[in-house]
């Protein structure tokens, strides 16, 4: 069949002239476009919008609503010999309990953003007292009776009575926080129902009390909780004591317990949101955008501390930048590090982190802590310290936000406030409270956190030596930390040994000839029970690696060998030679 070339022509300009161009495929998609309702777009657009908000706030109501609301159960960390745990927290049945959020508070910065903007505290009055520390600082201790709570007579003479049997918890409030803050009244008023005493002991500046000392605090200053605990055992030897910290003051509370140890009068304590460790808590802070947010809103309640005790910042301080910091690093850099005496920030957040403190804890602790705490981040947490002492019990819920937990549905209450109370209830009518033990060896008192500066001490013969500055004594009671220092390689003298001596002494000074003989007698009995350890410790070691010590002689005369024979050779050789000579002359 033959083929018409027109009709290939007609065929082929037909085809090409049916083909659709580019913009008229854009047009149709617009015109498509254009036939949606406009409202669906703006369905659209909020949809978009409350998926990203969901995912930026971290909201898990949708894994809430899928699990019925149960929430999540409490993951206890402990050491599996731990006392603590197995005749306490086994016994509290919110820590083994499962804790509910609020729904319509399913995020963790909705939690804290509630309890800082509304809270819902109880509503009462604190009496306050004025306490003076040794250095001239001024704290502001706020009373909480439990007869304040429980319509009974109010004290106003004296917060502090001898006789007042009843347990005391002493708070120790966070960064900028004071009594009036509002999970601090949440834990005073159901800690008080419960029938204890509370006392908020408020960091220096804050409560409406002016700053009067060249000194602050800060995340490691453990000296005024040392000072208050101490005033209050001396008041009430024989009342209860117990400690609660929050957030930097949970950091203090651990610090405080790990330098001290077990020479504290206190029973129990409870550590709620530690930061754990400051140096990775600032890199954290700074990580997200929300998490810049909690850093820019520190940073601002820091700046309005430091305006209300503005000339003293001013003349011990960078002031300039203090009115520049952005964030809780600038502050620390231009405010804490150079009152505190710190090389850097760095070293600051180093020297006043709690968790390398964790393992010297020597009393009952509690600490909780929520894995989506907003801005004590979980890498923090020491899981490790926590589950090798076996004084310590850490408790974590996958959700709660920082200070917040909230439960039920009109988010009245904080589940960690029941959580405490149950905890600190049930360790009161166990065996397990501390005691402290009366030790009597004094040691060198700790150093200050707040000072720590790089001080020396050059002595006459030119050695230089680390200097510190001591606590000084002030007119509530003298500082001293004391220590159990037991040694297994050494002899402690006896204490009758000692008041023998003091005998020896008197019995010296007053002209005793029998009494100087004895005195003379002793003094050689304690240098051989000086040196008795040493000869005892040499023996040891000569008994316990004899073929090894005899191999080192062996070693030490083949290499030494050649050096002595030629020094013995350059100094008997010419002897020798005319000792050879003259024999062989005589034969």
């Amino acid at each position: 069949m033959d083929c018409d070339p027109s009709s290939s022509s007609l065929s082929s300009s037909s085809s090409s002239s049916s083909s659709p161009c580019p913009s008229d495929a854009y047009m149709l998609l617009y015109s498509a476009l254009s036939q949606i309702p406009i409202h669906h777009y703006f369905i659209a657009t909020a949809f978009i919008l409350i998926a990203y908000l969901y995912n930026f706030i971290e909201c898990h109501f949708v894994q809430d609503l899928f699990s019925a609301f149960r929430g999540s159960s409490v993951d206890l960390t402990y050491n599996s010999c731990s006392q603590i745990y197995h005749g306490v927290v086994s016994k509290c049945r919110i820590l083994h309990g499962r804790y509910f959020p609020t729904p319509w508070l399913s995020s963790p910065h909705l939690q804290t953003c509630f309890l800082n903007f509304f809270g819902r505290p109880p509503l009462f009055n604190y009496q306050r007292q004025l306490f003076t520390t040794p250095d001239g600082g001024t704290l502001a201790l706020d009373w909480l009776m439990s007869s304040d709570v429980s319509g009974g007579a109010v004290h106003t003479d004296n917060v502090v009575s001898k006789d007042e049997p009843t347990p005391i918890v002493i708070v120790i409030p966070g960064l900028t926080s004071d009594s009036s803050s509002a999970y601090l009244k949440h834990l005073a008023y159901h800690t008080a129902k419960r029938g204890w005493n509370v006392v908020v002991c408020n960091h220096r500046g804050l409560g409406g009390v002016s700053i009067t000392s060249d000194c602050f605090y800060n995340a490691g200053w453990t000296e005024d909780v040392r000072t208050v605990i101490k005033y209050l055992h001396k008041e009430q030897p024989m009342t209860t004591l117990f400690l609660v910290g929050t957030s930097i003051g949970a950091n203090i509370l651990i610090k405080f317990l790990g330098e001290d140890g077990e020479n504290i009068p206190v029973a129990g304590a409870v550590g709620v949101c530690s930061p754990w460790d400051l140096l990775i808590g600032d890199r954290f802070i700074t990580r997200r955008r929300v998490q810049k947010f909690y850093d820019r809103a520190l940073a601002i309640g820091l700046q309005g501390y430091a305006k209300l005790h503005q000339p003293l910042f001013s003349r011990l301080a960078n002031w300039e930048g203090i009115e520049k910091s952005l964030t809780i690093r600038d502050f620390d850099n231009h405010a804490t590090r150079i009152v505190g005496k710190y090389e850097t920030v760095d070293t600051y957040y180093r020297r006043c982190s709690s968790a390398i403190y964790v393992q010297s804890v020597s009393i009952p602790l509690l600490c909780i802590s929520a894995l989506d705490d907003p801005v004590c981040t979980r890498e923090a947490i020491p899981w490790d310290e926590c589950r090798a002492n076996k004084n310590v019990v850490l408790a974590t819920v996958k959700h709660g936000g920082h200070l917040a937990f909230f439960e039920g549905i009109t988010a009245s209450g904080l589940w960690w406030v029941r959580a405490v109370n149950e905890f600190l209830s049930v360790l009161q009518s166990s065996q397990y409270m501390h005691v402290q033990k009366k030790i009597s060896k004094p040691s060198t008192p700790m150093d200050s956190s707040i000072d720590q500066g790089p001080y020396v001490n050059v002595t006459e013969d030119g050695m230089v030596a680390a200097l510190n500055k001591e606590p000084t004594i002030g007119n509530v009671e003298e500082l001293h930390v004391i220590q159990d220092t037991q040694n297994e390689t050494h002899d402690r003298v006896p204490e009758e040994k000692v008041d023998e001596q003091d005998e020896l002494v008197t019995n010296a000074k007053s002209g005793d000839s029998s009494g100087i003989a004895q005195m003379s007698s002793a003094h050689d009995a304690m240098v051989l029970d000086v040196i008795k350890p040493l000869k005892r410790y040499v023996g040891q070691l000569s008994r316990q690696s004899r073929w090894s010590f005899w191999l080192l002689v062996y070693i030490a005369i083949t290499t030494s060998w050649p050096l002595v024979g030629s020094a013995l050779y350059f100094v008997f050789g010419k002897k020798i030679r005319d000792i050879l000579l003259g024999g062989l002359a005589r034969r």
